[in-house]
């Protein structure tokens, strides 16, 4: 025997459908969320500076010994420095050159303690355009951290994009 069940809806019998209904978003609970997660960042973000670097305008004399001496300044809050008392680096994407020789950014802390041995104090720092801020942060405090303080940086000349 076989059971026959009737079709959910009767053909002809036209009953009134229910309206769908849309879903209502409620935005009060998705604000409450950004606002529990914007106080979370604030309080777990460090308002202070990671470390704080004295920054100031510097110019290089000729090395001939006539005029200023050291640390003498050059008017407008400009300090002199020699040049022969002056390494250059280049800081390059890859790593720094020094002297001609090219080093690898890991390096950096053997080239500072090979400074501070020479008695170097003063260094200026020529930087290409493509270099990360994050590497020029690491070469000033690596050298600050030797006793290095009286760093320069200088763009070096080529394209601007």
């Amino acid at each position: 025997m076989q059971v026959v069940r009737p079709p959910i809806r009767p053909p002809g019998l036209d009953l009134p459908r229910r309206p769908r209904r849309r879903g209502v978003f409620a935005m009060t609970a998705l604000a409450d969320v950004l606002f529990q997660l914007l106080i979370f960042f604030m309080l777990s973000a460090s308002l202070i500076a990671y470390s704080m670097l004295p920054l100031r305008s510097g110019a290089i004399r000729d090395g001939g010994g006539k005029g200023e001496s050291d640390g003498a300044t050059g008017g407008a809050g400009t300090t002199v420095t020699d040049a022969s008392a002056t390494a250059v680096w280049t800081l390059n994407p890859d790593g720094i050159t020094a002297s001609g020789q090219h080093f690898a950014l890991p390096r950096l802390t053997a080239l500072a303690d090979a400074l501070a041995a020479q008695g170097t104090r003063n260094v200026l720092v020529v930087l290409r355009p493509e270099v990360p801020v994050q590497d020029v942060v690491t070469v000033l405090e690596t050298l600050s951290a030797h006793g290095i303080d009286a760093v320069q940086i200088a763009e070096a000349p080529g394209d601007r994009r």
